[in-house]
């Protein structure tokens, strides 16, 4: 069959995962990105469960590898700096990864090992984002922020967590498919420059401070360090701050953290001078479907899990497989294999975004399950008594050489199956 134009909106992980699938499948692809170039911006990120394997059978293991981030466990320590307990990775190739994945790398990283293999057979315009979208005679016509216009079988909307194509796709006035975790939690990562201290290593630290404050340092150079600050949203005036600018939010952020203890007094105070400063609201976004008519949504843009669940990019990677398999399978492929679509392409479309959700829906259901909801370990981790039991409880599980990393994370999911696409993996 010919091949179908497909537009995606967003060029991070998902979109640039999505746009080698389907333009493997032959598909005319283009990528739309609002910012000028290839968004290589993030921090540290993971893969875990079927996103190795989704990596794997993009034949990117060996690239991946090759850029993975040299950290080699997490330790978690008290105030004073003393260690409770640490836990390796787990490097064995075998069962549940821990805290720290066997595969961890910088976002842009893995952006720009997924660029380089589709940057020859899909377009991308940098600069530009999708502006509004119409529906007419089973295709989309979109408007860019260029001025320009398009005319597409599919759009696809990979545009993150706050994605405006989810927005437009819902209608003014529909509910925000946006669900805060528990009473409001807020997370700012940015990096400092931190030389690599003799005999440091790249262990990433975890320290929990009172009133549900934590702190989260990593490195993947010798040079600088990754900070991760969360806190409960209400803190001080962080809430308003957050509406005024990235001055102010910096400002708020540091009268909540001034009084935490360890490192973050050296911490606090580079943070005034970084430049690549990012701080979120935590939540999810649910949806009872998420496709409308010729527009689907993929990762955080449809299903965002929230850091919680360190599953994020995972779950972009294998949605993003997911939707192509089944586009490949229903629609067609101009590369070679049958569309049982048969010629009817508009029934065929609607059958593969209709399996997608099937197929998908039962991963994504498992890893949000209960991340919203408010758990006990808020009030331990309120109060110094509280913080000092869950040291204790970490000291015996490293002690023991537990990987509690499978009993927080979402990693595992007994029944569910990677489905199988030969005419779209095949090399």
């Amino acid at each position: 069959m010919a091949p179908m134009k497909i537009l995606v909106s967003g060029g991070g992980v998902a979109g640039n995962a999505v746009a080698f699938w389907l333009s493997k499948l032959g598909h005319d692809i283009t990528v739309v990105e609002r910012f000028p170039g290839l968004r290589t911006t993030g921090l540290q990120i993971d893969l875990r469960g079927h996103g190795i394997e989704v990596l794997k059978l993009m034949g990117l293991d060996e690239a991946f590898r090759a850029k993975a981030a040299p950290e080699q466990g997490i330790q978690v320590v008290d105030k004073s700096g003393t260690r409770c307990g640490y836990f390796p990775a787990n490097t064995s190739g075998k069962g549940t990864q821990n805290f720290t994945s066997e595969y961890e790398i910088m976002r842009g990283d893995l952006c720009r090992i997924m660029h380089n293999v589709t940057k020859d057979r899909v377009e991308y315009i940098f600069g530009t984002s999708v502006e509004s979208f119409e529906e007419k005679d089973g295709a989309v016509d979109v408007r860019f922020s260029d001025g320009k216009t398009g005319r597409y079988d599919l759009l696809i909307g990979a545009d993150g967590q706050g994605s405006r194509t989810r927005r437009m796709m819902l209608g003014s006035g529909a509910a925000d498919a946006f669900i805060p975790i528990g009473d409001g939690e807020y997370i700012a990562y940015f990096t400092i420059p931190r030389p690599m201290q003799e005999g440091e290593g790249y262990t990433s630290t975890f320290y929990l401070a009172t009133r549900n404050r934590w702190v989260l340092t990593r490195r993947s150079n010798s040079e600088e360090m990754q900070i991760y600050l969360a806190c409960k949203l209400d803190a001080g005036r962080l809430r308003a701050a957050r509406q005024e600018g990235v001055k102010e939010e910096k400002e708020a952020l540091i009268e909540v953290f001034k009084d935490a203890g360890w490192q973050l007094d050296e911490i606090l105070e580079s943070l005034k001078d970084t430049d690549n400063f990012y701080g979120e609201h935590l939540g999810l976004i649910k949806l009872d479907s998420w496709s409308r008519g010729s527009v689907t949504l993929l990762g955080d843009a449809g299903y965002c899990p929230s850091v919680h669940t360190g599953m994020g990019t995972t779950s972009a990677m294998v949605g993003a497989y997911i939707l192509a398999g089944e586009i490949g399978r229903h629609c067609g492929s101009s590369a070679g294999g049958d569309a049982s679509g048969g010629g009817d392409s508009k029934k065929g479309l609607a059958t593969a975004l209709k399996a997608y959700e099937e197929k998908f829906r039962p991963f994504m259901n498992h890893v949000q399950k209960g991340v919203e909801e408010s758990s006990g370990w808020d009030s331990l981790m309120s109060t110094s008594f509280g913080i000092g039991v869950i040291n204790f409880l970490v000291g015996v599980a490293s002690l023991f050489k537990l990987n509690i990393g499978k009993w927080s994370l979402k990693e595992n999911l007994k029944g569910w199956n990677l489905p199988e696409y030969e005419d779209m993996t095949r090399n």
